[in-house]
């Protein structure tokens, strides 16, 4: 069965791929960092450093975005304090990775005219020795809300890490694109989210794996967030009530993590 659940994992994780390349969708690279207390100052020092680098990488079309939050609550969040989204819009050019090297060059275009090389490479060997990344996914997107939310400093994100039962992952992700997104729609509407993206693990993943999907919902600031978790689809029959219900036994909500946005590349 474990297999057999592994083998549906790596043909869902091909096909979205496919899928998604063909619909021009968004692949991400997330990955959740750690900083120790005494290198903490150094790594928020580091913060306008590290944006015009990414901001050198959109201008190269290598990324189309880059997001960094603070972390505010979550399990075990003492191993990390921080999250960072790099966002692609090719699978290739995902798994390239911001490489040491890609970072580098990437460095002394941005700084080329204001520093030395020898003071680029001591800045971004700073910046690589004080993170740890002490977990990093790779994922497509498979479904989003229509909205016109804007990414700035300031907005709030649960990143809700799932992992599909096994057996149910197709089952999973019909509830997610049937019926969760048109609720987060309605929500959305009624002014009390900003924006909800589903995510599948780009890559193959064993019937072992600690989670298979992601969740992000967004939200302008606390208020929206409080009021959002008061929010009833009036309109939803006992049926969909139900449905969604029951869906919720299909997955098993791994973590939940609050973030704020701190910035925001585009």
């Amino acid at each position: 069965m474990k297999k057999l659940f592994s083998l549906i994992l790596i043909f869902m994780s091909i096909h979205g791929l496919s899928q998604a390349r063909q619909m021009g969708d968004t692949y991400m690279v997330i990955e959740f960092v750690k900083v120790s207390s005494s290198q903490m100052v150094d790594y928020s020092e580091n913060r306008d450093f590290l944006e015009k680098i990414y901001h050198e990488a959109v201008k190269e079309g290598d990324i189309v975005g880059w997001d960094l939050w603070s972390l505010q609550s979550g399990d075990n969040e003492g191993d990390f304090q921080y999250i960072t989204v790099t966002y692609y819009k090719d699978p290739v050019k995902m798994m390239n990775g911001m490489t040491d090297t890609n970072f580098l060059n990437y460095a002394k275009k941005a700084y080329g005219e204001s520093l030395t090389e020898l003071e680029i490479a001591n800045v971004v060997d700073g910046i690589m020795s004080n993170r740890d990344l002490a977990r990093r996914a790779y994922m497509v997107q498979v479904a989003s809300t229509d909205d016109s939310f804007k990414m700035q400093p300031g907005v709030l994100a649960s990143f809700d890490l799932m992992r599909a039962a096994e057996g149910r992952f197709s089952e999973y992700e019909h509830v997610e694109e049937d019926l969760y997104l048109p609720y987060h729609q309605k929500k959305i509407q009624a002014n009390m989210m900003g924006r909800w993206m589903f995510l599948r693990t780009a890559l193959p993943m064993g019937s072992e794996a600690e989670y298979t999907h992601m969740t992000l919902n967004f939200y302008k600031d606390y208020l929206q967030f409080f009021t959002s978790m008061e929010y009833t689809d009036m309109e939803a029959s006992e049926e969909q009530q139900k449905a969604m219900e029951e869906g919720l036994s299909s997955r098993d909500q791994k973590w939940v993590y609050m973030a704020t946005l701190v910035r925001a590349i585009r």
